[in-house]
């Protein structure tokens, strides 16, 4: 039985591996990596050592071979995979900038990337989490529709709902969406926004505002603020908690929340406290960014609580 399900798009991606290259421009990529924000989260989750399992779907080519070969390898059920013979694998390609930021294209829309279909009741026996990313509700609404009636399912089976609304702006094909969105977010139990998405979503102006109106669903357990380099807080309804970051060299930052979602579940499979789990979220996603590549980080077990034991002191 598998603890943890998510449903989204499996893509590999393509980067440019200078800063500051316009997408437009030629120029050298370096590629492809497995990743989509569900695919990275899931890989996370089995790499810590929890039964871990995606429902998606990929091309038969060697794109799909590229993300069906590592998720295997890492220990990723991927029985719920379909994989399609008349269309390619989806693909992002990704340029960064000094500042910090990063472009995208995604070519997604008519891939199989969008296609999966809510898998039979059977496969959710003996589920603890469904996770969905914002992003896999973006860019078809069908495919949104097709992941909100897999979450209902997956309550129907004992599951708690976590989410992470991930909005991408390259993805939004159509403002309804957002309907589906706020949806989701009133079956939550653990809900994983940045600071910007609490605010748009939430319509408040400030962030305490913002978390306050979050709590009014009474479904909501725990809330993850999660603010890139500034670290994150988490909130339950009797408790708040500062995390900071873990110092890394960071070469890519891609990849880094999904790594953070990941790690979360694990902890609170786990039944660890909101600091221990806050801690194994942060030497997760850090070492996701200590390595090129949306999913290439040296993330497992020994590793991050290395992480946490070398950095007692300094968060």
């Amino acid at each position: 039985m598998v603890d943890v399900w998510t449903m989204g798009e499996m893509i590999v991606e393509i980067m440019r591996v200078e800063n500051d290259v316009l997408l437009y421009q030629p120029g050298i990529f370096k590629g492809p990596f497995p990743s989509g924000a569900p695919a990275i989260f899931i890989d996370t989750v089995a790499r810590i050592g929890h039964q871990a399992g995606i429902i998606g779907s990929v091309g038969k080519d060697d794109f799909g071979k590229n993300l069906l070969d590592r998720m295997k390898k890492d220990g990723v059920n991927v029985s719920q995979v379909f994989e399609s013979k008349d269309c390619s694998t989806g693909v992002a390609f990704v340029t960064y900038y000094s500042e910090g930021s990063r472009e995208f294209i995604y070519h997604m829309g008519n891939t199989p990337a969008v296609e999966a279909k809510m898998p039979s009741e059977e496969v959710f026996e003996g589920i603890k989490y469904f996770h969905i990313m914002g992003c896999s509700l973006m860019a078809k609404k069908e495919f949104a529709e097709e992941i909100l009636k897999t979450m209902k399912l997956a309550i129907s089976k004992g599951a708690k709902v976590s989410f992470d609304p991930n909005i991408r702006k390259e993805l939004l094909m159509d403002e309804s969406v957002f309907e589906i969105v706020n949806e989701v977010i009133k079956y939550t139990n653990i809900f994983l926004p940045g600071v910007e998405e609490i605010l748009s979503i939430t319509g408040k102006n400030t962030v305490e505002e913002a978390v306050k109106a979050s709590f009014e669903n009474k479904n909501l357990e725990i809330l993850v603020l999660e603010n890139g380099l500034k670290g994150c807080i988490v909130y339950s309804r009797t408790e708040t908690l500062h995390m900071g970051v873990y110092p890394i060299e960071q070469k890519d930052a891609t990849g880094a929340g999904d790594s953070f979602d990941g790690a979360s579940i694990c902890g609170l499979l786990e039944g660890k406290s909101l600091k221990e789990t806050a801690q194994m979220a942060a030497a997760a996603g850090a070492l996701n960014a200590a390595a090129f590549g949306p999913m290439e980080g040296e993330i497992n077990r020994e590793n991050v609580q290395e992480m946490i034991d070398a950095n007692r002191d300094l968060i």
